[in-house]
């Protein structure tokens, strides 16, 4: 038997060796992941109920990876400026987005995005879904669906609302009460929640369809007054179990629910998401977590990324009818 030379075998050991340590590279990346802070964008102003929502599970969620994961607040666009940095981030796992129902919306309500909804993101795990809550100051004399209903065909484009951007829950929840109970109103679009109910507080807008997590402590602390809820059933959380729904105060068929869902950039590796899915979970599961959902009146998913993404292709679906048939528009 003819033996190889020995200067063949270490050429030919020269060649392979670095192949071998490149393709072991990326899992020892991943094994070693996270190995540095996690950014999660939230492309709203600080102060209002999805920036809330992200910082009550940020800090535990950066206990269980053992790096910290920092709130980014990102607003305005409607929140296309803050998930277009991020559909823009390296694919590495160190960038998320807590998105909300423009995620879904946006495609129909812009003729032209920075980026493809449906190609540029990867589902992690939807959060929860909640009512958004029509609230004026205390001393507005809307006290009733059917005041708001009175006031704004008694003046026509004269009454406003509030919301944390175009294409948000709080704004398509104005349109769709709009459409269906007849009335013209002008919609106000802020960059986050925050500085909507601020103005809100002052007087310079009249009413907000607001996030529950966003108003639950000026309802709390008596600095709103809620008249309604949004979804198809009153709402389980103790300050908005005995407030009325807006369909059964006088608009019929009316619903508009408001939810909470976190992407990474698509091509994301699959263990990385997994990892941030079972953080999430641990997150939203704890204690301190679920006692506040259960204040606001958030129904906690906790899912896998797989059902988030069938949800949110559902939302996109009914919205995109509901906006078409309405006319509902960005502007």
């Amino acid at each position: 038997m003819t033996s190889i030379p020995r200067i063949f075998l270490c050429r030919l050991a020269a060649a392979i060796i670095p192949f071998a340590i490149a393709a072991a590279a990326p899992r020892a990346a991943l094994a070693a992941y996270p190995d540095k802070p996690i950014r999660m964008v939230v492309p709203f102003a600080p102060g209002g109920g999805t920036d809330l929502i992200a910082r009550a599970m940020g800090t535990t969620m950066g206990d269980d990876l053992g790096q910290p994961v920092v709130i980014d607040n990102k607003p305005g666009g409607g929140t296309i400026i803050g998930t277009d940095m991020v559909a823009k981030s390296a694919p590495d796992g160190y960038t998320l987005v807590m998105a909300t129902i423009a995620h879904a919306t946006n495609p129909s309500l812009h003729k032209k995005l920075p980026f493809d909804t449906e190609k540029a993101f990867a589902p992690v795990m939807l959060v929860g879904r909640s009512p958004n809550v029509l609230v004026v100051k205390p001393d507005s004399p809307i006290r009733t669906v059917q005041d708001l209903v009175a006031a704004a065909k008694a003046k026509p484009g004269k009454m406003s609302y509030a919301s944390m951007g175009a294409g948000t829950s709080a704004h398509l929840a104005g349109e769709l009460f709009k459409n269906l109970a007849g009335v013209d109103m002008i919609h106000i679009p802020y960059r986050g929640a925050g500085p909507a109910l601020t103005d809100l507080l002052g007087g310079q807008v009249d009413v907000m369809f607001a996030t529950a997590a966003s108003v639950a402590p000026h309802l709390e602390a008596g600095r709103l007054r809620a008249v309604a809820v949004t979804t198809a059933q009153r709402s389980q959380a103790p300050a908005l179990s005995k407030v009325p729904t807006v369909a059964e105060s006088g608009v019929p068929g009316y619903v508009a629910d408001s939810w909470y869902g976190l992407f990474v950039p698509a091509g994301t590796p699959p263990a990385a998401i997994a990892r941030l899915n079972a953080a999430a979970r641990k997150a939203v599961q704890s204690e301190a977590f679920r006692q506040r959902a259960q204040q606001e009146g958030l129904a906690i998913s906790a899912g896998t990324p797989e059902e988030l993404g069938r949800y949110v292709k559902g939302e996109s679906e009914r919205w995109s009818k509901v906006i078409k048939q309405a006319n509902i528009t960005a502007d």
